[in-house]
């Protein structure tokens, strides 16, 4: 039994470890380095290896990653030299998060309207299906989560955690084999919720969904999902309508401006 325990809470780590994910975790990481001003534009980034020690991946995994950062424009390699933050990083890291369901060719409102559909009736099986070991993962996450505020990477892995072990807990294997499937846009969907709302929002959802999972009431670990989900479908909803409407101004300003130079 202890074996088991051991190895399902090693799993942990494979959140962050994905070879696939480390670009989006190191975007999410660098804007983060940027917003506390530990970054500016045109800084040197330490020696691949200080950075995979911090970042807390292999450098195999960060080497890809920042070839992508680089073709995105966040960063420029000089061979010999090091790698360099561009002087317009801040403008690309700004760009919506929004983008990243380009790379898996998934879209938000399929996303949450998947989820919606299946979500709500694995945490009813998870309260009633789920093994104490799970419990303790559940609570692992929420505890992870509570302490992650000034790490947003950390905040991203945990809440991703916490839905991964609603999924296993099931009981259902081909549950378990579909959150792989889709884990990538479920990374992509927090990163974008969690720049929404503050930490405390997030754990008002998920603090009851885990204590109806923990006393086994099916019923109610259901609907508190689906008023999670809800949430954050009505949190992407506002912010692209925000988003429209900013670049319906930004395009209004600019064009007036452009008449106003002709006059």
């Amino acid at each position: 039994m202890q074996e088991g325990r051991k190895s399902k809470l090693a799993n942990i780590g494979s959140i962050l470890a994905d070879r696939d994910d480390v670009t989006h975790l190191l975007i999410l990481r660098f804007q983060q380095l940027l917003s506390d001003g530990l970054l500016s534009p045109g800084t040197k980034l330490p020696p691949e290896r200080e950075l995979a020690a911090n970042f807390g991946i292999a450098r195999s995994s960060l080497r890809p990653a920042l070839k992508v950062l680089e073709i995105m424009g966040v960063i420029t390699q000089k061979v010999g030299d090091g790698s360099y933050l561009n002087k317009d990083a801040s403008s690309v890291l700004a760009v919506p998060m929004e983008f990243l369901f380009l790379l898996d060719d998934t879209s938000l409102h399929e996303l949450i309207e998947m989820r919606l559909m299946i979500e709500p009736a694995l945490a009813a099986k998870a309260a009633e299906r789920a093994t104490a070991q799970d419990i303790a993962l559940l609570k692992q996450s929420i505890a992870d989560f509570e302490s992650s505020a000034q790490d947003r990477i950390r905040l991203v892995a945990s809440d991703l955690l916490f839905h991964r072990t609603i999924f296993e807990a099931s009981g259902n294997r081909l549950a378990g084999r579909l959150f792989h499937t889709i884990h990538r846009a479920m990374l992509n969907m927090i990163m974008v919720t969690s720049q929404l709302v503050n930490l405390e929002h997030t754990l008002q959802f998920h603090r009851p969904i885990m204590v109806a999972i923990d006393e086994r009431n099916p019923e109610l670990a259901a609907r508190l999902m689906t008023d999670h989900l809800t949430d954050a479908r009505n949190l992407l909803l506002h912010n692209s309508n925000e988003e429209k409407s900013r670049q319906l101004r930004d395009h209004l300003t600019s064009g007036a401006s452009v008449r106003i130079s002709q006059l």
